[in-house]
């Protein structure tokens, strides 16, 4: 799936947005928009290697991961927020089978369920994913987290939680600060990141009240750092 379908999809949900940004020599800078909750309205995000390490960061014109949805009191239904870059990486870069979709990294928050690696609790927190993303009409933004069919047992991560999705749950160490939030990985774990390209969405998904595929969708763009998803930032050694 190329970042211009992956624009057509949001393009035709109504969801594209008119922001003015800038590719500096890191990441996707972009103009604050008032429209957007504070918490979401992304400035700057970056991607930069650091040692032996990548740092997914983005910064934000309020306090980073203040807001967080609301508990329902059940999984179908319920809603996840999402700080997400999407990148030019291929699903079999993170463990999953060649050419699924989008690969994603997301920092997600969602009260009302948990799919933390080994039957492990994160819904009380902010935490990691990877997800591979496609369209699909079916969703509101018209995007889905990949539905794994029944009884299909696709390659899978080590830390994929168990759950019908291409979704993986590593523990990598994750901060907010202010207005921005950090995840910090060995580059060991990502095949391909250097000099890969990448984006900056703030976003809503929701869990299909029906449970049935997709189950999870993109339900709502917050903001896109480059306005388009045009992927213009680029992974560089930090300088």
């Amino acid at each position: 799936m190329s970042s211009k379908l992956l624009t057509g999809a949001l393009v035709a949900a109504g969801t594209a947005l008119l922001c003015h940004t800038a590719a500096s020599a890191h990441g996707v800078k972009a103009h604050p928009d008032k429209a957007v909750q504070a918490s979401f309205d992304i400035v700057e995000t970056t991607i930069t290697t650091k040692g032996d390490s990548a740092v997914f960061s983005t910064r934000v014109r309020g306090e980073a991961g203040k807001d967080r949805p609301d508990a329902t009191g059940k999984f179908e239904g319920s809603s996840v927020y999402a700080y997400v870059w999407p990148t030019s990486l291929d699903s079999g870069d993170i463990g999953f089978e060649k050419k699924q979709g989008i690969v994603a990294l997301t920092v997600t928050f969602h009260p009302d369920f948990d799919d933390a690696a080994n039957g492990g609790k994160n819904s009380q927190k902010w935490h990691p994913h990877w997800v591979v993303l496609a369209k699909d009409k079916a969703c509101g933004a018209g995007l889905k987290v990949v539905d794994i069919p029944k009884d299909a047992k696709p390659k899978v991560p080590s830390t994929w939680p168990g759950v019908p999705l291409l979704i993986d749950s590593p523990d990598y160490p994750t901060t907010f600060k202010g207005d921005t939030v950090d995840v910090t990985i060995p580059l060991s774990l990502i095949n391909g990141i250097k000099g890969a390209s990448f984006d900056g969405v703030t976003a809503g998904l929701k869990v299909n009240g029906n449970l049935h595929a997709p189950l999870l969708c993109v339900s709502d763009v917050f903001k896109v750092a480059s306005g388009d998803l045009s992927l213009p930032g680029k992974v560089d050694p930090a300088k």
